[in-house]
């Protein structure tokens, strides 16, 4: 089972949402801890994956040999993959 830790960044985004979209998100992070791989896609020409919870996402770095995921950062749809 993987471990799931948070970047700050990511800990405060997600403190920003309303606490029905901090559930689902939560129950989203224990779902992937056995097979991440099956609920997260790959992002074009980067090593980072996304995890899609309703209109928000994750960006996670997962790291096998570890067995740790990463979340980078949490925000809606149009705007968590902006630099």
């Amino acid at each position: 089972m993987y471990e799931i830790i948070f970047t700050e960044e990511a800990k405060q985004q997600l403190r920003k949402l309303d606490k029905r979209a901090q559930e689902r998100i939560g129950a989203a992070i224990e779902r992937i801890k056995v097979r991440p791989y099956n609920f997260v896609r790959r992002l074009y020409n980067s090593k980072y994956y996304r995890l899609r919870v309703d209109h928000y996402r994750l960006i996670l770095d997962i790291q096998d040999l570890k067995l740790i995921i990463y979340v980078i950062k949490v925000g809606h749809r149009g705007d968590v993959y902006k630099k």
